[in-house]
Parts: C-alpha cells; structure tokens; sequence
C-alpha cells in the first residue's frame, strides 16, 4: 500500500477512532455509570467483540450504504469520512451521544450533490424510516424484558450478594454482544465509503479461508474503534449513564441488552436469509444509530416505570444533535471536497 492510499485511509481510521469515543457509551455507558463495571474492564471487553463483530458479520449493512452512494473516488471517500469524523469529534467534545451512522449518510449525500450523482430516495427513504423506527424498537423491547427480568429476579430469590454478582456479570456479557452488534452493524459507516475504492486485495489463510478486501478494511476500522474507546469514551459514557435518568443496575443491563438487539437485527444476514427463506417480510440491512437505539430505551423505561427524574433537557439537546448531525457532516463534505478538488487537485469523483 503506498502512502498516498494511507493517508487517504486515515479519515476512515479518525471516523472509527470518533466511533468508538461517542458510541461505546452505548455499550457500557449505563454500566459504568452506575458503578457496576470498571472503564478498563468495559473497554477492554467492547474493543475484543467490537473488533470480532467488524470482521466476522459487517458486511451486510454496508451494501445499503453503497446503493445510497457509491463513492468511486478514494480522495471523494477520505473526505466523506473525514466529514463524518469532524462532526462526530464535535459532538463528542460536546458530551452528546451522536449517530455516526447520520453523521456518514450525511456525508454521502454531500458528495452526491458535489458529484451530480442522484441519492437513491428508496434506499434514503429506507434509512431515514430506521432512524425513526430504532428508537422506538428498543423502547418496545426494553419494557416487557424489564418486566420478566424483573420477574425472575424476584423468584430466584437471591442474597444481595450473589444478585449483585450476577448483575456484574450479566451486564459485561451485555456489553460483549453490544459491542459485536455494533461492530457488526456500524463498522459499514467507518468503512463503507471505500469499499468500491478499496486498496486491498483478498488473499488466502490456510488450505481455504479468503480474507477478503472489504474484511481487511473492516479489521483497520475496528482497531480504531478500539483505539477510540479506550481513549475518549469515558466523557460520553456518563452521560448515558447518569446524566439522562438514574437507573438501577437492573435497569442498565435491560438497556444495553434491548440496544445489542436492535442493532443486531439490522445487520444480521443470516436472519433476513431465513425471514426471506419462509416467505416473510425481512429486516433491511442498515446501519442504525446505537446511540438512538440505547436512548430509545432508556427513555421507554423510564416512561413505562413512571420514573419523574427523566432530564428532558438533556434528552431535548441529544434530539438537537441529532438532527444537526447529517446537515453539518454534509455542509463539511461538500466544502472539503471543493478544497480538495480545486486547491489540491484531487479527483474526487469519476
């Protein structure tokens, strides 16, 4: 790879470092921020399955991404990506738990209108639906989980001692399927943009497995997702965990659970093959906010439980980034890819 490529390769790479600064807070955020799990351990445990996630089941959503806009050009996807990094490290720096996946369609179609290529409107139409659904699928799932966790909780009977163990440990195995499911799932934003312009080429392990371009993409990408929570993420994860509404560590573990799922069911190839296979209407394959998911259902139990400490104002500021979030991140591209074409002579589309 010649340096020109990598250089290029790095607004990928600082998107996936801002990835895991502002959404392993959707992992691990209400875990840490009710003192039942360590930063290090929670980050420790996000980095592994973020990265496992990435490589092993991220593919599928990133097909979504190229039907909305292919980019043909690796400068075109450095700025796109670079676009969504900027936006993302401005909210994060802000203490919001943003949605790099509007921050990176944002960008897309900043390049679309730069290039004169069209957005899909069926495929945005699909995203932007999710983004509205997402939420409310996590609210959904949170109560009635809440409701037989609770259930079991009270007929298992255990001494405090015991159920705060458990507790501990069902909150950091939440946590590894958060982090699979996010990789999984949004490792298509960190990455997506270069996939029809990646520099990669497959090779074979062994006797007959193929790591493919787009794995090897996906393995760098989640490495800065690595680097990112293990750097920034703290700031971001109290203010999921405390900041929104208090909740006990119960509560936190059905939160990130209820989050793990929605994202899960957005990028599993696997169950939109067998929903497809028996005749039944499938999943889109999207990459979908875990911020918004975890926000989702967070607020569905705090509404559900009647809780009266819900920060409506800090719930109101994260609503505002995230409409803010896809405008700003398209404004930067657009203007980004200007300077890139005209002052430094880059190709930015074919």
């Amino acid at each position: 790879m010649d340096l020109t490529v990598l250089i290029f390769l790095l607004s990928g790479l600082a998107l996936g470092w801002a990835l895991g600064a502002n959404d392993a807070a959707n992992i691990f955020g209400t875990a840490v921020g009710t003192g039942m799990v360590r930063f290090t351990t929670a980050a420790i445990v996000a980095s592994v399955f973020v990265i496992l996630g990435a490589v092993i089941s991220g593919a599928g959503a990133s097909h979504t991404l190229g039907k909305l806009g292919a980019i043909n050009a690796l400068p075109g996807a450095f700025m796109a990506a670079l676009a969504a990094a900027v936006t993302v490290f401005w909210m994060t720096r802000r203490g919001l738990p943003v949605s790099t996946s509007q921050a990176v369609v944002g960008a897309i179609v900043g390049w679309n209108i730069f290039s004169g290529k069209p957005t899909d409107s069926e495929t945005l139409t699909k995203i932007l639906l999710t983004w509205v659904a997402c939420p409310i699928i996590a609210g959904f799932i949170a109560v009635p989980l809440f409701l037989l966790t609770k259930r079991v909780i009270n007929k298992a009977k255990l001494h405090l001692i015991r159920l705060d163990a458990y507790t501990r440990f069902a909150l950091i195995a939440a946590g590894a399927f958060g982090a699979y499911s996010l990789g999984a799932n949004n490792i298509a934003n960190v990455m997506g943009v270069f996939v029809s312009s990646s520099p990669f080429t497959d090779f074979t392990i062994g006797d007959s497995y193929v790591f493919s371009s787009v794995q090897q993409l996906f393995l760098l990408g989640a490495i800065a997702i690595a680097v990112g929570i293990f750097t920034y993420s703290k700031g971001v994860m109290m203010t999921v965990g405390q900041d929104i509404v208090s909740l006990s560590p119960i509560s936190a573990w059905v939160v990130v659970t209820a989050h793990s799922i929605v994202l899960f069911l957005f990028a599993s190839q696997g169950l939109e093959s067998f929903l497809s296979g028996h005749g039944l209407p499938t999943i889109p394959l999207v990459p979908v906010s875990s911020s918004q998911a975890v926000i989702g259902a967070i607020v569905g139990i705090g509404v559900f439980t009647g809780s009266t400490n819900i920060r409506w104002r800090v719930l109101g500021s994260i609503s505002f980034g995230w409409i803010l979030t896809p405008i700003i991140a398209g404004l930067v591209c657009i203007l980004g890819l200007y300077f890139l074409q005209n002052i430094f002579n880059q190709t930015t589309f074919v």
